[in-house]
């Protein structure tokens, strides 16, 4: 390639993720149904095999999908919202517990002066907000509603995923098919190759650490119903959210229990013994069965990385760009490790030059 065409690429991808980012509030519905579309292709592939045709296939992969989402607001966000509204309830006692038991056991431990966390500006402000609303919904709901436009833009993004996942599930194979022949014919081979390792990535993550978070969210969940917390669901469900960075998981779950055990149950050991034991538990099926199994050493991206690409992504993209930051992050990874192989290579890379 010579000087002025990579200067012409490098100006047109400069300008192409100019678009992308003047262009992401609408973005929304075309990248979540390009991931429904990437999920469910490999079940309309399989049902192809089988002989059903390939609109038939991608309306039942499609209820399928539908069935999960209703089965999951029908029976889990309904218990959540349960626990969030006690835990709504509970937290001016929770106030009371840190300021007459905890913060006193703490200051009396460490030697802390008197007034040291200013825990009563602290109460005020958490007592006025709680003051303010006494309805979580109505909250949300207000927020929601404060700008009918963006309510609207909300409501369409909404009901635009499906009908854009339909159609690019439908058609996916001969979207591939076409960008495929628009290759350079001398360079097709070197980027079906990247696209492949691409492809076992994401395969590898999605299938893979979605599932771990998933199993996580579920041990986590039932383990602490079971040691008798009475916000186990919902600490079990962020936890195993979390697990989404290495650790972050145990991290926030086992702390979020403790500090809830120790409002619930007081200093009693048995309590805290057992929320130690449902996360020493977690971790271990986590590292000896379920990463091993379900994701493997395929993605490796690090932890400092897998949180820079979270936060960036939400930075650039909202919400959506946090569930497609960790994707994208994988083919980066891809793309940056072939292009450390060319470099080392290349003649810039070189053996140094003797000295005089």
């Amino acid at each position: 390639m010579s000087s002025a065409n990579r200067w012409l690429w490098l100006v047109g991808l400069v300008l192409l993720a100019g678009l992308i980012y003047l262009l992401r509030p609408i973005l929304m519905p075309f990248l979540v149904g390009m991931l429904l579309a990437y999920l469910g292709d490999p079940l309309v592939d399989r049902l192809e095999r089988l002989g059903m045709s390939r609109t038939w296939g991608v309306a039942l992969v499609f209820a399928l999908f539908a069935l999960l989402f209703l089965l999951m607001l029908l029976v889990l966000v309904p218990l959540l919202v349960r626990q969030l509204s006690y835990l709504y309830q509970l937290t001016p006692q929770g106030l009371d517990w840190l300021q007459l038991v905890a913060l006193p056991w703490i200051q009396a431990r460490f030697g802390l002066e008197e007034g040291f966390w200013h825990f009563d500006q602290l109460r005020v402000a958490v007592a006025g907000h709680l003051g303010s609303t006494t309805d979580i919904l109505g909250v949300l709901v207000s927020h929601a509603t404060r700008s009918g436009l963006a309510l609207l833009v909300w409501v369409g993004n909404l009901l635009l995923v499906p009908v854009v996942g339909f159609y690019l599930m439908r058609d996916w194979d001969l979207i591939l098919a076409r960008l495929r022949a628009l290759l350079p014919r001398r360079r097709e081979g070197h980027v079906v190759l990247l696209a492949t390792e691409c492809h076992e990535v994401l395969g590898a993550f999605l299938r893979g650490q979605l599932l771990v978070m998933l199993a996580l969210a579920l041990v986590y969940a039932a383990g602490l119903m079971l040691v008798g917390l009475q916000l186990g669901l919902l600490i079990g469900v962020l936890a195993g959210l979390a697990s989404i960075v290495p650790y972050m998981g145990f991290l926030v779950g086992i702390t979020a229990a403790l500090a809830a055990t120790l409002f619930q149950s007081g200093f009693d050991i048995y309590p805290l013994l057992g929320v130690l034991a449902v996360f020493s538990v977690g971790q271990l099926l986590e590292g000896m069965l379920l990463t091993p199994l379900l994701v493997g050493d395929r993605i490796g991206l690090h932890p400092v990385a897998v949180i820079f690409a979270i936060l960036a992504g939400g930075q650039l993209f909202g919400f959506t760009g946090v569930l497609l930051a960790l994707p994208v992050a994988a083919v980066i990874m891809v793309l940056l490790r072939h292009a450390h192989d060319s470099y080392k290579l290349s003649e810039l890379y070189g053996d140094s030059p003797p000295r005089a």
